[in-house]
């Protein structure tokens, strides 16, 4: 009986370190594969944030479980990965508008100013 408890955390921390490997792997694959900046962006973005959260799942599970210890190092990098992964997909996707996009091709807004890529705010002197 205490072979099967000893079992199951070990089948825990396998199962999402083999989860963040694949999401790893397709990531990988994506940015190989998919033939387009705005279409690799996506990639890199949730594999990281995905294969990386589920290696730190898995790590955070091995210490709690099997090491009877609590890790805070693995909550703090998830949180910095779920923090700058949506950032610096953002900076790129706007990098890229700016310099393969022409302002004309995009849709209207709806608003006082369009694309932040194109047009600065309003100035509060400016307001009509």
């Amino acid at each position: 009986m205490e072979q099967e408890l000893t079992m199951l955390p070990e089948l825990l921390v396998s199962a999402f370190l083999v989860i963040g490997g694949i999401f790893g792997l397709v990531g990988a694959i994506g940015m190989i594969r998919l033939p387009d900046l705005m279409q690799r962006l996506h990639a890199p973005t949730k594999a990281t944030t995905l294969g990386v959260g589920g290696a730190l799942i898995g790590s955070m599970l091995y210490f709690n479980m099997i090491e009877g210890e609590i890790s805070f190092h693995e909550l703090l990098i998830t949180l910095f990965l779920f923090l700058t992964a949506p950032i610096t997909a953002n900076f790129i996707a706007k990098t890229y508008m700016q310099a393969f996009v022409r302002n004309s091709d995009l849709p209207e807004t709806g608003r006082r100013y369009g694309w932040a890529v194109y047009d600065d705010p309003p100035n509060e002197d400016n307001i009509n």
